[in-house]
């Protein structure tokens, strides 16, 4: 699938926001891309997961993992197209954690799956906690990149596309000496 066609997707179904955003890095920007529009639809987040999945074909997979909210429902639809185990990571107190009894079993091939890649933060954690666990980070995979190319992992990145959104460091941001209110759609909420 092109990528203007999942930017054509992400339009039809509002997922593209314009205002004043911060972003879950902390960052300010004026654009969001809300992937919990465009995934409420299961046809649409099959057809994304099954194209993802494509581009790591080759690679051993035994489980993917997808980091709370945004890459719960990647995760799982991934991890259906490959036909392995799913699971999700949870935030607690601050901290990225296996909880409801999942497991990361030692040498167990895992494919992180995230919604949306900015900073590659939330990845990275739920690389580091697939460490922890003695599990091998086989590729990360994620249907927006917004990076501009600078989220690196060190194993292949699956993309349904990659998006250019200009972000601030909420002390230059312009947006903000506009006077413009800030919204925080994400889902994670500290500051």
């Amino acid at each position: 699938m092109k990528q203007e066609k999942v930017l054509e997707i992400f339009k039809e179904n509002g997922a593209l926001l314009e205002g004043h955003f911060k972003l879950s890095s902390g960052l300010h920007s004026g654009k969001y891309l809300q992937c919990a529009k465009v995934l409420q639809h299961p046809k649409i987040a099959e057809k994304f997961c099954k194209e993802l999945a494509k581009q790591l074909k080759g690679i051993e997979v035994d489980v993917v993992v997808g980091p709370a909210m945004g890459g719960v429902t990647v995760g799982y639809e991934l991890a259906r197209a490959l036909g392995v185990r799913g699971i999700f990571t949870e935030r607690v107190d601050g901290v990225v954690q296996l909880r409801r009894g999942f497991e990361i079993k030692p040498g167990e091939r895992c494919v992180v799956a995230e919604d949306v890649v900015t900073t590659g933060k939330s990845t990275k954690e739920v690389i580091d906690l697939i460490r922890q666990k003695g599990g091998v980070l086989a590729a990360c995979s994620c249907l927006m990149d917004r990076s501009g190319g600078k989220a690196a992992f060190g194993v292949p990145l699956a993309i349904m596309a990659e998006v250019e959104v200009t972000t601030y460091d909420e002390k230059d941001c312009p947006l903000c000496k506009q006077g413009i209110p800030v919204e925080k759609p994400g889902s994670r909420k500290e500051v």
